[in-house]
């Protein structure tokens, strides 16, 4: 993935949907493929805050389904926690 694919995936799946902001972090990931080869790539770690309740679950699940038909992977990770933050 390229920085121009990311940027309009970006633009167009994700922030329609969470136009209050977010978080990326650059990272390499490693996992094993479905071939059982273990494989590395360029990664992106969305960070996404949202109010529990509400489409936050459903708009994940269609942001991951883009992701996957858009740029070829078998999976995305999504982990799903509640905490506490605050702007102070």
């Amino acid at each position: 993935m390229d920085d121009a694919s990311w940027d309009a995936f970006l633009a167009e799946a994700v922030t329609p949907r969470f136009p209050d902001g977010l978080t990326i972090v650059d990272g390499l990931g490693q996992w094993r493929g479905s071939d059982g080869a273990i494989k590395q790539e360029r990664s992106k770690l969305l960070i996404i805050l949202a109010p529990p309740g509400g489409d936050a679950r459903q708009m994940l699940d269609e942001i991951s389904q883009e992701y996957k038909g858009r740029f070829g992977q078998e999976a995305v990770l999504q982990t799903l926690d509640e905490t506490c933050t605050a702007f102070l």
